[in-house]
């Protein structure tokens, strides 16, 4: 039977509770200057990336709160959970069957950037963030997390202290813990946010697999904030390659 064939059913990709309105969180999907401060990272493309995604392949259902990605299969869904509380989703609609050991590169991303939300709203509402980004495979058998020690990371929402790549002594929160990728508090960036995403091995591409590291900031002066980034930056460049800019 071919997959067009096979009976669809939806699939729960991530799903998040957000310390905010539901209304709030609705309006954060769909105006894009709220959303340039939680999806992605900061790149040249970012907007016209925003609109393509969210805008002009995108659409919405404002009365259930649901944003369909046109293409794709995946929509976003904005539940109430109280006034204060909100339950978010990305949910995709596809053919029956166990994902549990399936790595998608968009699965992943919509992963990442659905705990961003939540951490903006969490900690940062309303504020601008600035972002740092890396991408590419490690120079020896090891990914992300575990160059960053952060295998030994505690349990999502205890507290951590530890050096963090070139931060001998980072402290946080482990903020959340998926089976490709993990993201903690930084207290010193701001309270910022590191998300480590790692892509396994593969054969044909890749074989010792990819790392990615998207660095969230507030507040930081421009001197820290480049200081910050030329330290991540040749800690990173010690040990990860880069990838091209179309394969990040």
């Amino acid at each position: 039977m071919t997959d067009a064939a096979k009976p669809m059913e939806d699939h729960v990709l991530v799903e998040v509770t957000v310390p905010a309105p539901a209304d709030a969180v609705w309006a954060a999907l769909r105006d894009p200057a709220q959303i340039k401060n939680w999806f992605g990272w900061d790149a040249e493309a970012l907007a016209d990336e925003i609109d393509f995604i969210f805008i002009t392949h995108a659409e919405a259902d404002e009365a259930r709160r649901v944003v369909t990605f046109v293409g794709v299969n995946d929509r976003y869904e904005v539940e109430a959970t109280g006034d204060t509380t909100s339950l978010v989703r990305v949910v995709r609609s596809a053919p029956a069957g166990d994902w549990s050991d399936v790595f998608d590169g968009m699965i992943e991303g919509w992963i990442s950037f659905t705990w961003q939300l939540a951490f903006a709203f969490a900690r940062h509402a309303g504020q601008t963030r600035r972002t740092i980004f890396f991408s590419g495979p490690p120079r020896e058998d090891q990914l992300g997390r575990s160059v960053l020690g952060l295998d030994a990371a505690p349990a999502p929402g205890e507290p951590y202290a530890m050096p963090l790549g070139p931060d001998a002594d980072a402290a946080g929160q482990v903020w959340f813990v998926a089976r490709h990728q993990i993201g903690v508090t930084v207290d010193a960036w701001g309270d910022g946010l590191l998300v480590v995403l790692d892509s396994p091995p593969k054969e044909d591409k890749r074989p010792r697999g990819a790392t990615m590291l998207t660095l969230t900031t507030y507040g930081l002066s421009d001197a820290a904030f480049f200081e910050l980034e030329g330290r991540w930056k040749a800690w990173w460049d010690a040990r990860f390659d880069n990838a091209a800019p179309h394969e990040s």
